[in-house]
């Protein structure tokens, strides 16, 4: 029996470095979230940001590695809603894959 291959996006990346982030403050931890204070951007009072991400050539702080290549989250356990909430496969990150160069996504990657 093969091993199970590995989740897509461990190969990709490229949503993390498409997208700003924003989410509400109160998942940061300072407001009791998980969300680690040194990669939050404060924006207003009820809306942060991910660090990198407001760039003009977004980068999430959290992204290690190279797009399309090895990319992983390091934070992956306390992400930010938006984040949790992303598809693979979906338009949004369809957007990104070609952004980057990258082949459309499939369900058999």
């Amino acid at each position: 029996m093969h091993p199970p291959a590995p989740h897509p996006c461990l190969s990709c990346g490229a949503c993390c470095a498409s997208f700003r982030v924003d989410f509400s403050v109160h998942e940061t931890q300072e407001q009791g979230g998980a969300v680690p204070d040194g990669l939050v951007v404060p924006v207003t009072a009820s809306l942060a940001r991910m660090r990198g991400t407001d760039h003009a050539r977004p980068r999430c702080a959290a992204l290690t590695g190279s797009i399309g290549q090895r990319a992983a989250c390091g934070i992956y356990e306390w992400r930010p809603s938006p984040c949790r909430e992303f598809e693979p496969g979906s338009p949004a990150c369809q957007r990104a894959r070609a952004r980057h160069g990258l082949p459309g996504y499939t369900e058999s990657e």
